[in-house]
């Protein structure tokens, strides 16, 4: 339903009264005038038949026909008359003018003389009575007393026709009339209220289009001032109104273009240190790599790792941290030319991108923050740390491939810095060996994962044997992966990938999964008993939590193979976590498993850690046997570490032991258990609790 406006809301106010007092008085006055003339007529006809009857008395009391002839004659002419005619007393008709339909109206009319009246749709009819006239004869003779007069006696009646046409004509010219004046006091009414809307609307239909306006958006837009009274109140306020709406408009749009540069800024820029993050430089190491292949230009991306950085976090927390890297970062930017950018990636990593510049130029500025980087002191409460920078650096050239690939590489050629002894500079060849190397620990991730995920990993053993010959069975429990074309590759070539990428706590939850599987197995089945199962750790996997709960549930599970199982740390992983090696042990002792320290005599410290680790076996380090029959030093190290072992109540194990030559001098040393292909070698654990699977091993 649609809304009138105020301007024909205006004009129906205006019009609607008018038009219905108009209407009121025009019926009225109408009304009247008809009733006027309709009364006119009746009193004009009445009083032409009362007084024709008195001119009749003289012909009907004489039967004069051509008399009354000539009196109806003189009143047919009257207006209005249609027909006359005269009636004698018994009803006969004297005389006629016109044709009168007497016959449908009889005659009544009384004796005093008076008209008496019919009518019709057309005309009125009127009879009056004819009476002898009596004169008196003695004026002076009362009439007797108590007589009534009697009635003059009556000689015959007049009829008279009147047509009503000339009336009903004029009352229609009265409604007609009538209704001209009140069309035109209609017309005029609206042209009165139209133009008493027009005045009122045009300033409010104004207000309502300068508000439309500024709903729309259009803040300065402004209503029309000059009216006066509420109107003018109205503009005034209008106009405020939208003054001060612009007002906070301007200033929330500056609030916006405020915070759209902040979050620019913050999408493209590190919060910590301000720096450029990964995704803006990545944009520009891009844009830079399309220069160079369009143009041939040469730029240089470093890529820089922190040194030491995680020893600040660790011994004072990440607070020190942040606030090592944000000092760092004002330090380097006072090193940059105009057209470099310096990032941060994440972590304590960083990159800078040095555009339009050779290799020399690049090697000197990257040097400098190295030196700047070395020589700067940090402090934090009463504590001095000094760090150092690991760098990569690569060319970027038409030749040097995308930037994804670039970026690859400049960290490739960091971790190669570090692996040099950190605070290094390391330059991208395609063909460094060094590089290779870190790539093919890269590649081996994804195989690592994706042999995990196909379960192509495999276990073997290898029997440790007493050279006593008693002591019960034990046996080390050895890691291989299938290749997809079947070979099978020893641990050497990718358990340094899994150390350096994270992935030793998977690989080890995975060898304890299928360890416990085999020792309930071999428990269960028969054959030949096995005391002792030695599985690996990696001191990633110790210091891991989830790791930890696992193994702890796992031993809950099957509390009967607890004490089947030796774990054997390498002596790195204890001494460079010794309060969480020795926590870790004491837990699983509760539960009855024993340890044992592997490649033991590796480390410059060995002995001096030793007193503290709680350990049941001591494996020696094989480069140490392997030549032990022809090298009296490493002959003197076994037999040293063997001592050591005695004094300290633990049992001494030889690993690597490949010839008869050795395995000998070891007896001759007094070694409680050997190791080594010569004696067995590895083969898959499905062999392991067959009855015939300890003839593989050779007789001492």
């Amino acid at each position: 339903m649609i809304s009138p406006g105020i301007r024909a809301r205006v004009l129906w106010l205006a019009i609607l009264p008018a038009a219905f007092l108009s209407v009121v008085l025009v019926v009225l006055l109408t009304a009247d005038k008809v009733r006027a003339l309709d009364q006119s007529l009746q009193e004009r006809a009445s009083a032409i038949a009362r007084n024709l009857a008195p001119a009749m008395e003289y012909g009907v009391a004489t039967g004069n026909v051509k008399i009354l002839a000539n009196l109806l004659d003189a009143v047919r002419r009257e207006a209005d008359v249609k027909s006359a005619a005269v009636f004698a007393a018994d009803g006969r008709l004297l005389a006629q003018v016109g044709s009168g339909d007497w016959a449908r109206h009889p005659y009544s009319a009384t004796a005093d003389g008076n008209a008496k009246e019919f009518k019709n749709a057309h005309s009125l009819y009127y009879y009056a009575a004819i009476l002898r006239t009596e004169v008196a004869v003695d004026d002076f003779r009362d009439p007797p007393a108590g007589a009534a007069a009697a009635p003059p006696p009556q000689l015959g009646w007049v009829a008279l026709e009147v047509s009503r046409a000339n009336t009903l004509r004029s009352q229609h010219r009265a409604i007609l009339q009538s209704l001209v004046v009140l069309l035109a006091g209609l017309a005029l009414s609206a042209l009165i209220g139209w133009r008493l809307g027009r005045q009122i609307s045009r300033p409010i239909l104004a207000l309502a289009r300068t508000v439309g306006r500024i709903g729309e958006g259009y803040l300065g837009e402004r209503a029309e001032t000059g009216d006066g009274g509420e109107i003018g109140l109205l503009q005034h306020g209008v106009n405020g109104m939208a003054a001060r709406l612009q007002s906070m408009h301007d200033q929330m749009q500056e609030r916006i273009d405020q915070a759209t540069a902040r979050l620019a800024y913050q999408a493209s820029h590190d919060a910590l240190t301000g720096l450029v993050n990964r995704r803006e430089f990545e944009q520009r190491l891009e844009r830079a790599v399309a220069s160079s292949l369009s143009y041939g230009r040469s730029h240089a991306l470093c890529y820089m790792d922190l040194d030491q950085f995680k020893v600040i976090n660790d011994t004072c927390g990440h607070a020190a941290g942040d606030e090592l890297l944000r000092q760092l970062a004002l330090i380097l930017k006072n090193h940059l030319r105009h057209r470099d950018t310096l990032a941060r990636l994440g972590g304590d990593e960083f990159a800078l991108l040095l555009e339009n510049c050779s290799l020399e130029d690049a090697l000197h500025v990257a040097d400098t923050f190295r030196a700047t980087v070395a020589g700067f002191r940090f402090k934090w409460g009463e504590k001095i740390f000094s760090v150092g920078m690991s760098q990569g650096l690569v060319m970027v050239t038409p030749e040097g491939g995308a930037a994804a690939n670039l970026l690859s590489a400049a960290d490739a050629a960091c971790y190669v810095a570090k692996d040099k002894g950190r605070n290094q500079i390391h330059v991208y060849e395609p063909r460094d060996r060094d590089l290779a190397r870190h790539r093919g620990e890269m590649q081996w991730v994804s195989r690592l994962q994706k042999a995990l995920e196909e379960k192509r990993l495999r276990l073997y053993w290898q029997e440790v044997v007493p050279l006593d010959g008693a002591g019960g069975r034990h046996v080390e429990l050895l890691l291989r992966l299938v290749e997809d074309d079947g070979s099978v590759a020893l641990p050497m070539s990718f358990i340094p990938a899994a150390e350096r990428y994270g992935l030793m706590p998977q690989l080890d939850r995975w060898v304890i999964g299928q360890a416990l599987g085999v020792c309930r197995g071999c428990l269960d089945g028969g054959g030949v008993p096995v005391q002792s199962f030695a599985i690996n750790l990696s001191g990633a996997s110790l210091k891991d939590p989830e790791f930890r709960r696992t193994l702890y549930a796992d031993l809950r599970a099957n509390p009967d193979l607890a004490p089947l199982l030796c774990f054997e740390i390498t002596e790195t992983a204890a001494i460079g976590n010794l309060v969480v090696v020795n926590q870790f042990m004491e837990e699983l002792r509760a539960f009855g498993c024993n340890f044992s320290l592997d490649d033991f005599g590796s480390g410059l410290s060995s002995f001096n850690y030793l007193r503290n680790l709680r350990v049941d076996y001591l494996k020696i380090d094989g480069n140490f046997v392997r030549n032990l029959a022809h090298d009296a030093v490493d002959r003197s190290m076994v037999e040293s570490i063997h001592r050591l072992g005695k004094l300290v109540g633990l049992k001494t194990i030889a690993e690597f032991v490949e010839s008869a030559a050795a395995l000998e001098t070891l007896r001759a040393i007094g070694l409680d258990y050997v190791q080594g292909d010569y004696l067995h070698r590895a083969e898959p654990l499905d062999t392991l609790c067959a009855g015939a699977a300890h003839a593989s091993v050779r007789t001492l």
